[in-house]
């Protein structure tokens, strides 16, 4: 009876006709209480409060609030498409082809009227003939003959060909991170710290708390373009050792998100030969390769280890999602694992099996990316990968000189990849308002900016920063003409929040 009286207490009763009652729980099983903590402790500040905001002032756009703009200019988040940037006509006639393959019986009428292209037409029987179709799994790894062309691309790019067998197709770069720092979060070795730039792709932070692990911070140097130095990785690795925790893996993101830089060969050789002294996984996230905006080119940190000949394990990532392509919600990359031993490979094979495999249309998204046109099609495609990657360089150069130029602001050259990650010397006023409010210095100022000019970007604490700076982080991506009228109304909102709190 005290058992049922306590029962009683927690539970709900509900009659339901004749009959014994019928117990319901008035408490779900899954609660804040409930939840794994990890979850509760992992953070994006790519989709934090601001975005959040910004989606609520949308809707009372739309419905006719007032507001002082008429429209949001999406800064936030790498993602080309939703701003303006328009897919290339060869790779969404191949997969048009390839998700409606009856539409190949039609295909010499749609040439003949300039609907698609004889190339795309081409692809698409030779991806078929390879058994490409969309709505079947693949092999859990991916289709092996787009493995086969990305190793034809490594070996065109780096002048070495990687082992078929260690190319993973998957969706997105993101698969990739997770995959191999799940295989290295092994909690009976003690606590494992995964080392990442500071400022970091929240990515990284956030798999290191779901995985119950430590991001081991290496700072950037702001001064030098956000280059990595010796003296930093080795003070964060040094720390971290003293501190109990067991290191096991380099992150790398080249071209840099937030930072925007692109590392120098030299550069790249000290991070492989500490990685390399440090006995550690490098992990080189390379989605930006192919916007770059210094005078010196890409380096992968693959070609720098083959250079220096050295027996390292590498897990190098790639997307569709950023370059020139932009598409992000076809959701494709790859992984390539290098010099890992043969067991350890099995057990990312079955990794990746538990997923049975990645999305089709991303797999062959990749084939499209890594081996472009050549003959009918080639000469559209490279007009406009060209007016792609032009428009990205015109728009850098605008947020920079229109940044440098306001009082507070300190922009580095913007050396690559699609995002600038200015700091802002915010006056005392101002950072005691935002303590007011319960919130960061950086958060509030950029509240401020989105409240006044509609302009959504990412505040710096949410990718860390050297304590006592702030920054925030923004792409520029959008289109020149919102881009234009963007930094003339947010130059105008800077002065004005810099007068108000001086």
């Amino acid at each position: 009876e005290i058992m049922w009286a306590s029962q009683k207490a927690r539970l709900g009763q509900l009659h339901l006709g004749r009959g014994a009652p019928q117990i319901f729980s008035r408490f779900k099983s899954l609660t804040l209480d409930t939840i794994n903590k990890q979850v509760l402790a992992a953070e994006y500040a790519v989709r934090g409060r601001l975005p959040t905001r910004a989606a609520v002032i949308q809707q009372e756009l739309t419905k006719g609030s007032k507001y002082p703009f008429n429209e949001l200019v999406y800064c936030n988040i790498g993602n080309p498409q939703q701003v303006g940037q328009e897919p290339l006509t060869f790779n969404r006639e191949v997969l048009a082809l390839l998700t409606a393959p009856q539409l190949l019986s039609s295909a010499e009428t749609l040439t003949q009227h300039g609907l698609i292209s004889g190339e795309a037409v081409a692809r698409a029987k030779e991806y078929i003939q390879h058994s490409a179709k969309v709505g079947a799994y693949t092999d859990s790894v991916g289709f092996q003959f787009i493995r086969e062309e990305v190793c034809d691309f490594i070996k065109k790019r780096d002048g070495h060909r990687p082992d078929v067998k260690n190319v993973f197709l998957t969706n997105g770069a993101s698969e990739g991170a997770r995959l191999v720092m799940s295989a290295l979060a092994a909690k009976h070795l003690g606590t494992v710290g995964f080392m990442a730039p500071i400022p970091q792709y929240p990515l990284y932070s956030a798999l290191s708390t779901l995985m119950d692990c430590e991001l081991v911070g290496y700072y950037l140097d702001e001064d030098k373009n956000w280059a990595v130095s010796l003296p930093a990785l080795t003070a964060a690795y040094e720390d971290a050792v003293k501190k109990g925790i067991v290191v096991r893996a380099l992150v790398v993101i080249n071209p840099g998100n937030p930072s925007g830089n692109n590392l120098s060969a030299e550069t790249l050789r000290d991070v492989v030969q500490f990685a390399k002294e440090k006995n550690l996984v490098l992990i080189a996230d390379e989605v930006y390769q192919e916007n770059i905006l210094t005078k010196h080119p890409f380096k992968s940190m693959s070609s720098i280890m083959h250079e220096l000949n050295l027996d390292l394990e590498v897990v190098s990532l790639h997307s569709l999602s950023k370059g020139f392509l932009g598409e992000c919600g076809v959701r494709g990359g790859y992984c390539i694992f290098e010099n890992f031993d043969p067991e350890i490979m099995q057990q990312f094979v079955k990794l990746k099996s538990i997923e049975l495999c990645s999305n089709t249309v991303g797999q062959l998204s990749v084939g499209l990316m890594v081996r472009p046109p050549v003959a009918d099609a080639a000469a559209l495609y490279a007009k406009e990968k060209k007016d792609v990657l032009d428009s990205l360089r015109q728009k850098a150069e605008i947020l920079r000189e229109t940044l440098s130029a306001l009082e507070g602001i300190s922009l580095p050259e913007i050396g690559g990849a699609m995002y600038a990650f200015p700091q802002i010397k915010l006056p005392q006023a101002a950072i005691q308002e935002a303590a007011a409010h319960g919130v960061a210095p950086d958060e509030f100022y950029c509240m401020q900016a989105l409240e006044n000019t509609g302009l959504v970007v990412v505040p710096g604490s949410g990718f860390r920063q050297v304590e006592g700076t702030f920054h925030f982080r923004t792409t520029f991506l959008p289109t020149l003409d919102k881009m234009q009228r963007a930094m003339k109304s947010f130059a105008a909102f800077h002065n004005d929040f810099m007068k108000r709190y001086s």
